[in-house]
């Protein structure tokens, strides 16, 4: 699982020949995650617990105290009464005596119960007694194998690493990409095909998961409060889009769903907190309904995608003889503000993707596939690649970039998988700049 290690992605070549690396570190620290850190939160939690026991324990102490000493006149009235009774006996009316002990036992007896109570908080207090020895020990163990470091101190270090890497990886920016992960297996769930992904622009804080199953006349969207809340299938929330998608090219992109509205060549932009949407328009001339999809098919002519620069759509023409377009576009008015002919005929394509502005192209959606094109827009060029694209489960319907966690969502056969990326990057010094 991507929050269980440490995991280092991306690469740098700097011009003293250097070699500089970024590193993403779990998205809870090592050091919570720690088995002794685990034992210390179990311990502070029973801490607490026997802190609340002691509490009511004391209070019920004190009531019952209370309760004790206001009999304790009684009692002695009774004893004082019983002795005049003995020595008086000819004198003494049998019948109101015994009404008057009668009397008197009543009042008495509540005391009974506080008697009971008492029993059980002595046992109650035997045991607490023997947990606290137990935590004594085990908190001595841990404080010695810990060693010279604070916990709290230890953990502020971290926080204070994880922002430092954070900041680096920032200042790396954009790169060539040169190496793909193995595959990161999230979750199995759904139909063969299908779309998953976070927000490309939010701040890191936010790590919402939206879930779209299938390929065609949907209009079900799962918002999963956390990455964990999708991996167990809790805390969710249904939006239901006013109009099915087609294909699985969608993104989210600062707050908003982009899509391909189902039989056309429509582009929406629908807001998740409004529940609304704020904007459609035709992507002119682009092919629709399996006129020019990817080599599985699936109604996916046109594909959204978000990289370091923004919003990207991907699609073809009768103009464009069948071949892949790059446009760049306007993510408020949905307007197409540049366009590439790649060359790149898009049936013979599996899947595709943006980073930093340059298109990757997989050869295939089957297994042994791989990155086998790339087009610059920086330059309108483009080269053949042959970097290795591990396909664990043989039929992707689905390949996007996240600008913002740098890795690649993936739907492969049911499952939800994440690859990390490898960037080469010229890194200038300030005299070149």
């Amino acid at each position: 699982s991507p929050d269980e290690g440490w995991q280092v992605y991306t690469s740098a070549q700097a011009p003293d020949g250097k070699c500089l690396c970024t590193a993403v570190i779990p998205v809870q620290g090592s050091c919570s995650r720690d088995l002794r850190s685990h034992q210390l939160r179990q311990l502070t939690e029973k801490v607490q617990n026997i802190s609340q026991s002691m509490e009511v324990l004391d209070l019920r102490t004190y009531r019952d105290l209370q309760y004790v000493r206001n009999t304790e006149a009684l009692m002695k009235g009774l004893d004082s009464r019983l002795r005049v009774a003995a020595e008086s006996q000819k004198s003494l009316n049998a019948k109101s005596f015994q009404q008057e002990l009668k009397d008197k036992m009543t009042e008495l007896l509540p005391l009974l119960p506080v008697l009971d109570q008492y029993k059980a908080d002595t046992r109650l207090i035997v045991h607490l007694k023997e947990e606290v020895r137990n935590l004594s020990g085990s908190l001595l163990a841990i404080q010695e194998e810990m060693g010279a470091y604070d916990y709290e101190e230890l953990q502020q270090r971290v926080l204070m690493l994880e922002a430092r890497l954070h900041a680096c990886m920032q200042k790396l920016g954009c790169g060539k990409l040169t190496g793909v992960s193995n595959p990161i297996t999230i979750r199995a769930s759904g139909s063969r095909f299908g779309s998953w992904m976070t927000d490309t622009m939010t701040p890191s804080a936010d790590s919402r998961v939206w879930y779209m199953d299938g390929y065609y006349k949907g209009r079900r969207v799962l918002e999963f409060r956390t990455l964990n809340d999708f991996v167990t299938g809790q805390n969710f929330v249904q939006h239901l889009l006013p109009h099915p998608w087609a294909g699985t090219g969608h993104v989210v992109f600062n707050g908003s769903l982009y899509y391909n509205k189902y039989q056309s060549n429509v582009a929406v932009k629908y807001h998740f907190r409004s529940r609304s949407v704020l904007v459609q328009r035709s992507l002119a001339g682009a092919g629709y309904n399996n006129t020019f999809p990817y080599s599985w098919g699936g109604f996916s002519d046109i594909d959204f995608m978000v990289d370091e620069s923004g919003l990207w759509a991907v699609y073809t023409t009768n103009q464009n003889a069948g071949n892949i377009v790059v446009s760049r576009v306007d993510p408020q008015t949905l307007e197409v503000l540049r366009s590439w002919d790649t060359g790149y005929p898009k049936r013979s394509a599996g899947e595709s993707f943006i980073i930093c502005g340059t298109l990757y192209v997989t050869n295939s959606h089957l297994a042994g596939a791989k990155i086998y094109f790339a087009y610059y827009t920086n330059t309108s060029s483009y080269e053949y690649t042959d970097i290795p694209f591990h396909n664990q489960y043989s039929h992707i319907s689905m390949l996007d970039y996240n600008p913002r966690e740098r890795v690649l969502y993936t739907w492969n056969n049911g499952h939800q998988v994440i690859y990390n990326v490898t960037l080469f990057h010229v890194i200038k010094t300030s005299g070149e700049l």
